[in-house]
């Protein structure tokens, strides 16, 4: 039953990686549209995004060359804060941190918490 469930979640992930980012963007134009967003947000989730790239490739660089790796919960912490987007795409350009299903089942569920306190701050200021 694991292998199934496993099977069936490695399936949907890439289409998820895929329509993830797009989704977003449409969901913080809509958010600003309706809503004041603050300017510095985007700001923020691209840094935070392209930090969070660079740690993904340099713990993909440790991990081919035996070095010390970054630990998997630091990732998970950087995409919790708002660098999930430049996460999702490292994951693909790099194929790291994919094969892990625990570690996405963790990951995507740091995605879902950061989008939703995004949506719940901008709505409930």
């Amino acid at each position: 039953m694991r292998g199934t469930m496993q099977s069936i979640f490695r399936r949907y992930l890439r289409l998820i990686q895929l329509l993830s980012i797009p989704a977003f963007a449409l969901l913080y134009l809509v958010l600003a549209a309706y809503w004041h967003v603050p300017r510095i947000m985007a700001l923020v989730y691209l840094l935070m995004s392209l930090l969070c790239f660079a740690v993904y490739a340099w713990d993909k660089s440790a991990a081919r060359s035996g070095r010390r790796r970054t630990r998997e919960r630091t990732l998970l912490l950087l995409g919790l804060l708002c660098g999930w987007p430049g996460a999702v795409l490292a994951q693909q350009m790099l194929r790291h941190k994919t094969a892990k299903t625990s570690f996405q089942i963790t990951f995507w569920a740091t995605v879902v918490l950061n989008v939703a306190g995004f949506v719940g701050l901008t709505i409930w200021r």
